[in-house]
């Protein structure tokens, strides 16, 4: 699941602060401190479906202004998307929203 929140993030922030012609975003990079495996590894050990939700719904909102928001096709497909992810109430729930999440992001860079 860590891998998968992370990819999540990756994208999502990638569609927020890339762009054309300089370095791509990595997983290594400073931006992606507070969403990498490892940060989420913690959280999912732990339990705390709050935060990893938070962080989650944090890059989504990025993402989301990314693609110009609610006003565009991307961005409606994008919301619907997230909020899938947001009704989820158990980590257990998170798998298939996140796979969608992440299919739909990399079809989006």
């Amino acid at each position: 699941m860590e891998l998968l929140l992370e990819t999540v993030a990756l994208y999502c922030l990638k569609l927020a602060y890339e762009t054309e012609g300089h370095s791509p975003i990595l997983r290594d990079d400073p931006l992606m401190g507070d969403f990498d495996r490892e940060v989420f590894g913690l959280l999912v050990r732990k339990g705390d479906i709050n935060r990893i939700r938070n962080k989650v719904e944090h890059c989504l909102e990025l993402a989301l202004q990314a693609v110009g928001g609610t006003g565009t096709a991307l961005g409606r497909e994008l919301d619907r998307l997230a909020a899938d992810f947001s009704a989820a109430q158990t980590m257990d729930r998170f798998d298939d929203p996140l796979v969608a999440l992440k299919g739909y992001l990399k079809d989006i860079q």
